[in-house]
This record gives structure tokens, C-alpha cells and sequence, in this order.
């Protein structure tokens, strides 16, 4: 094969689920060492153009080459001896297994009398957990006592594992830090390399431009563009992928009007974290961003306030009076709500309908005598659809085949039905396409203007500085400091989240 020729080529590829037109002649190349980044807004048919290629699904109309040859997929297995390698963003760990066990997982070494070659699979795995930036020594640790990041990267090492051709990578970098995610990079430059091709999925567009020698846009089911690695660029990327520009995409914030504190909290102490207490409050209409690096007990503080964790020392206050949480409920009627990190795991019962969703923390208003009023269930499930603009075709349809910019509106949905005095909001837009980002940051801005007192927990340094009035940082479970608006910007965030503590940025 000519070194010009692509290693993998879709051509025309259609795909039709009940009522939804995914896939409409989306075509795509991928050259041998060439990294291939696929964007567009969530429901644009990334995730099925990748699941094609990958043979999860079988595609109706179009073909799928490779090395020049057109191949038709049963399934994963037959992709896979084909070359190719999926990395879901939705992690496929066999959590009580090992790391070893799981990056052989089903392509086990086995000796004479089927019996495991368990030394021989522990020294191929070191060797790959190194290429990824992983100790030797997690080599046999069960996968569930990895931090999310470390999972990530078995995952990675799982897919090198098969010697791929072709490996896709779908937001690998959403559960990583930005050491592990440095050193993803290099591992896809050696993949580079090597000569194997890489396709990219990802939201982040500042990462797309970093990584990526070429993007394929998708809009609507359809190619909506191709950009070269000269004309690769957060404009000419939004521009495609949403088909207007966006000039502003967040809000024009103004400054927080000075008011009384509706969030304290005093020295708080919670089981399991710091053993100094710590403090900080949120004014009515302040969007206070809280960064810090991956462990540093964000969410951790979070889920203590909202009654998850045991609090053990220390007060919390909520406009001017201290009240008592001892699990979510007394949260919940306080008037704190959360939206969690994880919305498929912790936020949304998959399974069931949009309005099964939006009801489910609300049914102490919509029932009487213990009797669910239907009638009051489905006018507040419309009431939220509209007023997010969630993309349903009904109320009747389960969450779980939303996108994730549309279930992330169902988790907002069902606390704003609360009027929550406190929003507390974990990664708020993780996965999440950029104009539902936009949509997403303009509900924050509305509930600040009508004085709900947002904290919202990021990992995204341009959405914490872009959003935020005040930004409290944390190190290791303690406060490192707090920024004003006019000192936000990245160095001083990354100064105190590592511990460089600057007595000058704390205010």
C-alpha cells in the first residue's frame, strides 16, 4: 500500500434508528500515523460513526475499508481482528479484577490444561502500564480502588495491548488530570509514530487543536466540514459544528451585587477528609467557582454539605440561620440541591422516562396521600422541557438514549423544580457539546440574576474563569485561597490548586 493511502476509510456511511436519522453519507479517511479528530454538537452521530466503525453497529447503507479493502463488521470481535481498538468514555473495567486481568481480559494467556499464565500477563501489563504513565506497582490492584483518571489510562493500555491499527479514543481526557492527560499526549505521539492511526473524539476544542493533524466535523447526521492542521481553530470549529458563530460563549457576567451570605460554612470537617476544618461562604446571586486538581476534595466537601458524607465537626449556615444535614433529604428540604459529577451514575435513572426523571426528587409536591397526582407530574415535566429546551420526543422517552448535553438538562430540570435557594453544580458541562455548553451557561446566569447562590465545581480552568464571580481553591483538602473577579486568571488558579500558595491572590 502507498503510504498516502488512508488505513481506514468509511464511505457514505447511513444509519437509521426508530424515528432518528443518525448517520446521513458521512464520510471520513484516517492515514497510517495521523491523528483524526471528530467533532460536533452532541446528537450529530459521532458516537454512531465511531460504533460503526468499531462494529458495535452495523451500518445500513455506505462501506467501511481498510488498507483499500471494503470490510463488512459482524461485530466488536471482527473489528478487532481487523485492527481496530474502541476506548469508551463509559469505562468497560471488570471492576474486582486486577489491572493485569483486565487489560487481558477475554485474550487471556493461557498455559497447558487451560491454566492462567498469570506471571506472564503481570509482565506484559507493566510494560504497557509504564508506556502510559502508570506505576508497575498497580499492576495487581483490583481496578476498583483506581482513582477515575487511573482507570482511563487502563483502559489506554488495554487498547495497546492488541497492537491496533486503528485505535478511537472517545473523551479520554474527561476523568484525567492535566499530568495524566500530558501524558496521553505523548503516548499518542508515539502512537503517531508507530504509525498507527488515531481518531479523537472529544469536546474540548483547545485539546482538539492540540492534538489533532485533521477534524472531520459532523452536524445533524451529515459532514459539516474538514479542517487541515493550519486552519484548525476554536471559531472555524464552533463555526462548523453549530453552523453559526458564537461570539460570546458565556454569558456577559456582570459583578455580584454585595449581599448577605446564603451559604457558610464554619470549619466544616467531614469523615474521611482533612483533619482542618474549612471555610467559605456564597452570597445570593454569586457564582462562586471552586477549582483544584483531581483529588483535592471538591466533590468531597460537596457531598458532605448535601448530607452524603458524615459531618463531624463544625456548621453550616443557610441565610444567617445554622441548620443540621445529616443525609440528602434534610439537604434537599433545606433548599440545597446537586447536580453530581457523574449524571449517569449518581443524577439520572437511565432506564426510565424524562418525567419519571424531573418528578423523582419532587414527589413530595406532586403527591397527595402518598398518591402521585399525574396530572401535576406532567405538567411539571413540561414546564422543564420547555423552559431548558431538552430534545425529547416526548416525555415518555427513556434518558438514557438522550444526548449528554439533553440529560444534563434533565438533571438541572429536576432540581430547578425544587427552587433551590443553593445549586451546587459538579462539572457541569462535562461532556457536553459546545452549544449546549452555552445553553447550559446561560441557565446558570438567569438563576444567579434571580438570586440562587451557585457553586459550581470545575475542571475546566476556561469555564471556572469565564463564569465565575469568585473562585475558592483547594490543595489537598484545604482552602489554598480565594480570587476575585478582576484577579481571575489561569496562573494564579494553578499557583494556589498546586499548593504555591500567594498570599497576595488570597483575598
Amino acid at each position: 500500500m502507498p503510504e498516502s493511502s488512508p488505513i481506514l476509510e468509511v464511505r457514505g456511511i447511513r444509519k437509521q434508528f426508530p424515528g432518528v436519522l443518525a448517520l446521513d453519507g458521512v464520510s471520513a479517511k484516517l492515514h497510517r500515523g495521523e491523528v483524526l479528530a471528530v467533532v460536533g454538537e452532541n446528537g450529530a452521530g459521532k458516537s454512531t460513526l465511531m460504533k460503526i466503525m468499531a462494529g458495535v453497529y452495523t451500518l445500513d447503507a455506505g462501506a467501511v475499508v481498510i488498507d483499500g479493502r471494503e470490510t463488512h463488521f459482524k461485530n466488536v470481535a471482527d473489528a478487532m481482528k481487523a485492527g481496530i481498538s474502541l476506548i469508551h468514555q463509559e469505562l468497560n473495567l471488570a471492576e474486582n479484577l486486577g489491572v493485569a486481568a483486565n487489560i487481558f481480559l477475554g485474550r487471556e494467556r493461557l498455559a497447558l490444561f487451560c491454566f492462567l499464565r498469570r506471571k506472564a500477563m503481570s509482565q506484559a501489563a507493566v510494560g504497557l502500564l509504564r508506556r502510559v504513565g502508570l506505576s508497575e506497582n498497580l499492576v495487581d490492584v483490583p481496578v476498583e480502588n483506581l482513582a477515575p483518571g487511573q482507570k482511563q489510562l487502563v483502559e489506554i493500555a488495554r487498547a495497546l495491548s492488541l497492537d491496533a491499527k486503528v485505535i478511537i479514543m472517545d473523551e479520554p481526557t474527561s476523568s484525567l488530570t492535566q499530568g495524566e492527560t500530558d501524558r496521553l499526549y505523548q503516548v499518542i505521539d508515539d502512537l503517531r509514530r508507530a504509525g498507527v492511526g488515531v481518531v479523537y473524539i472529544s469536546h474540548r476544542l483547545a485539546e482538539v487543536k492540540r492534538v489533532a493533524d485533521r477534524v472531520t466535523v459532523l452536524r445533524d447526521g451529515r459532514n459539516a466540514g474538514e479542517l487541515d492542521k493550519a486552519s484548525i481553530g476554536h471559531d472555524a470549529l464552533v463555526k462548523l459544528m453549530v453552523g453559526r458563530d458564537l461570539k460570546q460563549l458565556y454569558p456577559r457576567r456582570r459583578q455580584a451585587m454585595a449581599r448577605e451570605p446564603i451559604l457558610e460554612l464554619r470549619d466544616l470537617r467531614y469523615e474521611s477528609g482533612p483533619a482542618k476544618g474549612l471555610s467559605f461562604e456564597i452570597g445570593a446571586g454569586e457564582v462562586v467557582g471552586m477549582a483544584g486538581l483531581v483529588g483535592a476534595g471538591r466533590t468531597e466537601l460537596s457531598e458532605a454539605v448535601f448530607g452524603i458524607r458524615r459531618i463531624v465537626d463544625g456548621e453550616i449556615r443557610l441565610k444567617g440561620q445554622t441548620i443540621k444535614i445529616a443525609n440528602p433529604r434534610q439537604a434537599m428540604r433545606a433548599g440545597i440541591a446537586l447536580v453530581p459529577e457523574d449524571r449517569r451514575l449518581h443524577g439520572l435513572v437511565l432506564e426510565e422516562s424524562v418525567g419519571f426523571n424531573v418528578s423523582l426528587p419532587n414527589l413530595d409536591t406532586l403527591s397527595f396521600l402518598r398518591i402521585i397526582r399525574r396530572a401535576r407530574e406532567q405538567a411539571l415535566g413540561k414546564e422543564m422541557v420547555e423552559r431548558l429546551r431538552v430534545k425529547t420526543p416526548s416525555l415518555r422517552q427513556a434518558v438514557g438514549l438522550l444526548s449528554g448535553g439533553n440529560q444534563q438538562k434533565v438533571v438541572l430540570g429536576k432540581w430547578l423544580a425544587r427552587k433551590p435557594c443553593v445549586l451546587i453544580l459538579d462539572e457541569p458541562t462535562r461532556g457536553v457539546d459546545v452549544g449546549a455548553r452555552g445553553e447550559i451557561y446561560a441557565i446558570i446566569d438567569e438563576l444567579a440574576a434571580s438570586g440562587v447562590g451557585i457553586w459550581m465545581i470545575s475542571s475546566d480552568m476556561e469555564e471556572v474563569l469565564g463564569m465565575s464571580d469568585r473562585i475558592v481553591v483547594l490543595h489537598e483538602g484545604h482552602l489554598a485561597g480565594q480570587l476575585q473577579r478582576e484577579d481571575l486568571n489561569e496562573e494564579a488558579v494553578m499557583r494556589l490548586a498546586t499548593g504555591a500558595h500567594a498570599d497576595s491572590a488570597t483575598r
